[in-house]
């Protein structure tokens, strides 16, 4: 049986491999940025289709150990890579390198290349041209203290590029984030979801598209696999025909977002329309002081900015204290999580988590608190 890599942000490796167990997967490893498991190439397919917390879905294909430029060459010739696609399409190479030998990653791709194209060469009189923004063939490379892990991309695009956010705030979660922090609410998806400072709406769009069961990457036009020879169209549009008769129409419940900001709402109501969730969602100007319930009870989630990207942090003290009085006074009896690259703002709130979890949002450091409003 094949071993795949699924990654994921920094965080969110527990949760993911939760989901893949809970789609079927057997998970055989676990490592900083994500999880391995076991599956055939129709399974790749439906990871790739259903993994709402995976980056990306690789497939490793050689470990070795190289000090020098030509060890290096001779590994990579050691696998098959004209199988995957035709002499006339093309190949990236995405590698980094860490306390090795050979400590330039531009250098360490560049003969990479020339192993792969070389192989074409050889085989068929012609070479694969290089497209590093759209390639038929993305291979990752990774190298720490000369030991090399190499593995194709069989997701192309990153996978938290779901297509329907066409319009952002300033500073958006990316979707698979945004999935994963709603996996650690351990949202049941059957109450309402509410967000104070909703931007561009990705926490509630996700929050639906998990409530309706709608397959995160049905609204993808292309995945990395579907370029290679070894593509199985009838295969692919049966997992997507099952996706689709599994979702539902409707909710008994709705999901709330605020924002003081009318342009992003807008923004947001198109983003919840295009991911076909925007029945379920309601989306309402307000600012965070002046939120009243929308609903007996539910779950409060929000990613208030915190200083790093938006906003400066003196001028963002009183919104902290805004979130604190609203959940304090208003919100009682719900559960709240908040998101927060700040310690000192988080401070502002003068709220007791009942649960911490650290997760990374690009590359600042988060803290997801829960507050329990008794």
């Amino acid at each position: 049986m094949p071993e795949f890599f699924a990654s994921t942000a920094r965080g969110l490796v527990e949760p993911l491999e939760v989901e893949l167990k809970k789609l079927g997967f057997s998970v055989t490893d676990k490592a900083v940025g994500g999880v391995f498991f076991e599956s055939n190439w129709e399974g790749c397919y439906r990871a790739n289709l259903h993994s709402r917390l995976a980056s990306r879905i690789l497939k490793p294909i050689l470990d070795f150990t190289a000090y020098q430029p030509e060890e290096l060459y001779n590994q990579i010739l050691r696998h098959d890579f004209t199988k995957y696609i035709k002499p006339n399409q093309s190949i990236a190479i995405d590698a980094t390198v860490k306390d090795g030998m050979m400590r330039d990653q531009r250098f360490v791709a560049m003969k990479i290349k020339d192993a792969i194209v070389d192989q074409f060469r050889e085989k068929f009189g012609v070479r694969p041209d290089v497209d590093n923004e759209n390639p038929a063939l993305r291979i990752h490379v990774r190298a720490v203290k000369n030991q090399f892990n190499v593995a194709i991309d069989t997701s192309g695009d990153s996978l938290f590029k779901r297509g329907y956010r066409k319009e952002v705030g300033e500073a958006p979660l990316k979707e698979n984030l945004a999935a994963g922090l709603i996996s650690l609410t351990e949202w049941d998806g059957n109450s309402p979801l509410v967000d104070f400072m909703c931007g561009s709406g990705t926490f509630l769009i996700e929050g639906a598209m998990m409530a309706l069961h709608i397959a995160p990457g049905l609204n993808r036009k292309r995945f990395g696999f579907m370029n290679w020879l070894s593509y199985d169209k009838e295969v692919w549009e049966k997992l997507v025909q099952e996706a689709m008769d599994s979702e539902k129409e409707d909710l008994e419940f709705k999901l709330y977002g605020f924002d003081i900001d009318r342009k992003v709402l807008s923004n947001a109501k198109e983003n919840a329309a295009r991911a076909g969730v925007d029945h379920v969602i309601e989306f309402r100007k307000e600012a965070v002081a002046t939120v009243e319930p929308p609903a007996e009870k539910g779950l409060i989630i929000v990613n208030p900015p915190y200083g790093a990207r938006i906003g400066d942090e003196d001028n963002l003290r009183d919104v902290y204290r805004d979130l604190s009085f609203t959940l304090k006074h208003r919100f009682k009896g719900w559960d709240a999580w908040v998101l927060s690259g700040n310690k000192e703002l988080i401070a502002d709130l003068k709220l007791k988590s009942t649960r911490k979890h650290f997760v990374f949002n690009g590359n600042i450091e988060c803290r997801f608190l829960k507050y329990s409003m008794f």
